[in-house]
């Protein structure tokens, strides 16, 4: 009798079947998943204070998840209730004015205003009237698909009130996750090793998510203050939504500096020239000086391949792909050093 497959060609036909369903499981499953992902990513926001309110509370850890809930949410309401209405009340007359302001750019009305404004020659503002005309569709379109699509990620971001949820339970019950993960290790070295690897993981994503969250906090406070004090249009809805976005890595403040400009210079804005020039120093000032005292070394990842996780993630996932990359990549980096340890016993977990 013939045999179809040897053995080990049975296995690796096994293998391959097996990493193909479990792909086809994160695949369906992907809106699941990123709600766990970023309950753990809100878990390591609060573990900091969580430790120490557990230290003050005789080791209540249940007590002390509560206490933090609970200052988080006054926090959110103190917010809400000082700069909220203002900041609706500029996000909804922009949104409101929105098809106005586009009316202006392809009628040519923003041009004769901004010529007005610079002395412009009839020639100059003839050439980009022209240029607006001959484009008027794909800016229409351009900015159409924009509003479509962000109106869509709002829609599906539901799923983002389960994450203050699911992260009690990771609170609660992450150490144990674990303690039962190095246990579950038989051989004693191996153990040291795993141990050390959860141990780096746990240090690198917590100082990661509170960094992030650090660095759009202080940015949200100097773009709006910044944007008001020089009269930009929007400042109160602007600020707060550029600065947000600088919590998506890399992208996100090319985004939100972009979305700044664009809705200044479309309002007639007279001093865009002056609001780049700012926009670029405090890019300095955020990627040369704050952050790199802010993150420190934690990552070790090298810009370039920062700059390829973060395009490969936006790829496969969009903006939520585009902020899991940088995680992602420096837990590959520290599960590489744990098969180098694991493959070389002369590397100790101490070279981390």
């Amino acid at each position: 009798m013939i045999k179809l497959f040897d053995k080990k060609t049975a296995q690796a036909l096994f293998t391959a079947l097996m990493f193909g369903l479990v792909l086809l499981f994160l695949y369906a499953a992907w809106r699941a998943i990123i709600a766990f992902l970023f309950a753990i990513f809100f878990a390591y926001l609060l573990a900091a204070p969580v430790a120490r309110l557990e230290k003050w509370l005789r080791g209540s850890r249940g007590a002390a998840i509560a206490a933090v809930y609970v200052i988080f949410a006054a926090v959110l309401v103190v917010l809400s209730v000082a700069a909220g209405p203002t900041v609706m009340d500029e996000a909804n007359t922009l949104r409101s004015q929105a098809p106005e302001l586009m009316e202006r750019i392809s009628s040519g009305a923003l041009v004769e205003q901004i010529a007005a404004q610079h002395g412009w020659s009839r020639d100059t503002v003839k050439r980009v009237q022209i240029f607006v005309g001959e484009h008027r569709r794909e800016i229409i379109d351009t900015s159409q698909n924009f509003l479509v699509r962000a109106a869509k990620s709002v829609q599906n971001t539901w799923w983002l009130f389960l994450v203050p949820i699911l992260a009690i339970f990771f609170l609660k019950d992450g150490s144990k996750f674990a303690d039962a993960i190095v246990g579950a290790v038989e051989d004693r070295g191996n153990r040291k090793i795993v141990a050390a690897t959860i141990v780096e993981m746990n240090t690198m994503l917590g100082h990661f998510i509170r960094a992030q969250m650090t660095l759009a906090a202080l940015a949200v406070v100097v773009l709006t203050f910044v944007l008001w004090a020089m009269g930009t249009p929007y400042a109160f809805a602007l600020g707060p939504a550029a600065g947000a976005l600088e919590f998506i890595p890399v992208v996100g403040p090319v985004i939100g500096g972009l979305l700044v400009v664009g809705v200044a210079f479309t309002a007639g804005y007279g001093h865009v020239l002056w609001l780049v020039i700012f926009l670029v120093v405090w890019r300095g000032i955020q990627d040369y000086f704050t952050s790199p005292r802010i993150m420190g070394s934690t990552l070790q990842l090298h810009p370039l391949l920062v700059l390829f996780g973060v395009f490969a993630g936006g790829e496969v996932a969009g903006v939520i792909g585009v902020f899991l990359s940088i995680p992602v990549l420096a837990t590959l980096r520290i599960l590489w050093h744990t098969w180098q340890m694991a493959r070389k016993p002369h590397i100790t977990a101490t070279n981390f």
